[in-house]
């Protein structure tokens, strides 16, 4: 057992990017859909949303999510973060408000000690106090590869809850993130990440997408979920699916971290991004391919992709900027099918 061994260097794929393949997971989904069995289950896996949603007996919306995955960064107490923002993210994504959390570890304990464990449990205790809510219990196993993430509960009101799926032709189509995490995590399993680049991963990895809350009240605000493992693509397509519509994306508007791009012209990126292209490539056109890399890229707690009505677009970008909300224009929503790039 070694305090010098790297996290990443036991992780196969790093955070959100260790997810099952779209198509494969449909397979695996198959004939499993909960339908209408439940009449009080508003989102349930009929869809691809963030988390589950339950209507309760006195009105208000019970929300549930679970996330896990394998370490993004070598320092234990920050991989807790990460995973833990991660998932906390999710409730945010639906317009909700976290109430409490519980871990989910797996722990190769003959080879990392049990002191490295309790760093990452601090990580993620951390985050929980920064949205005010506990870690209050969890469960784990020994395993040879090490995970870590959080099963989160929250709440929200009816009128509040923002789904993936109701977007409307012409919606204007907001990031709230940079893009390229996967890109900079697969730079450092390598050992060729800058400390600046460092700097960027866990800044944004780190950073719970809390303005999802607020986001939930604004009535002009259709549709809203958060870009992670599937990418940028992969998640627009979701909400293209879900609101059966398409999207045009303004190439030259898409945010992108910097060294992410010089990483991705040396053709650093996860082995991912390419099965995330399998899933999307007959549904998108024109893609740049200085672009292929960056729009495909497993992102770990991404930014939260919007829809807002376009009447309303000077609104919402006012009151971000009070708030001191970062927000990118990206495109709109299309009634013709396909994610086509101009």
């Amino acid at each position: 057992m070694s305090e010098n061994i790297k996290l990443s260097a036991l992780s196969s794929s790093s955070g959100c990017g260790c997810k099952i393949h779209p198509t494969e997971l449909e397979e695996i989904l198959k004939g499993l859909k909960t339908g209408l069995n439940f009449p009080n289950l508003i989102v349930g896996n009929d869809s691809a949303d963030d988390a589950s949603v339950m209507k309760l007996s006195n009105g208000d919306l019970l929300i549930q999510s679970s996330d896990f995955f394998t370490p993004i960064v070598d320092d234990p107490f920050l991989f807790g973060k990460i995973a833990a923002a991660n998932a906390i993210s999710d409730i945010f994504a639906m317009g909700g408000n976290p109430l409490m959390a519980n871990a989910l570890l797996g722990w190769p304990t003959d080879v990392l000690s049990t002191d490295m464990a309790n760093q990452v449990l601090k990580g993620a205790i951390e985050i929980c106090k920064q949205v005010n809510i506990p870690l209050a219990g969890g469960h784990s196993i020994k395993i040879k590869e090490p995970i870590f993430g959080l099963s989160v509960t929250g709440i929200c009101k009816p009128e509040h809850l923002k789904t993936n799926s109701g977007a409307k032709a012409g919606d204007s189509i907001y990031l709230t993130k940079p893009l390229g995490t996967g890109i900079l995590a697969s730079a450092l399993k390598k050992g060729l990440l800058s400390p600046n680049g460092l700097e960027h991963l866990v800044a944004i990895t780190t950073k719970v997408n809390e303005e999802g809350a607020m986001f939930g009240t604004l009535d002009y605000l259709n549709a809203m979920t958060d870009v992670t493992g599937f990418g940028f693509l992969g998640h627009l397509a979701e909400m293209c699916k879900g609101a059966n519509l398409g999207a045009e994306i303004r190439c030259s508007a898409i945010p992108i971290v910097e060294e992410a791009k010089t990483l991705s012209a040396q053709f650093i990126m996860p082995d991912n991004t390419y099965r995330n292209w399998n899933a999307m490539e007959a549904h998108t056109f024109n893609l740049p391919s200085d672009l292929f890399a960056i729009v495909n890229d497993p992102q770990t707690n991404g930014g939260l992709l919007v829809a807002i009505d376009s009447h309303n677009t000077k609104e919402f970008e006012d009151l971000c900027a009070k708030q001191n909300i970062a927000i990118w224009f990206t495109g709109n929503f299309t009634k013709s099918k396909g994610i086509n790039f101009c």
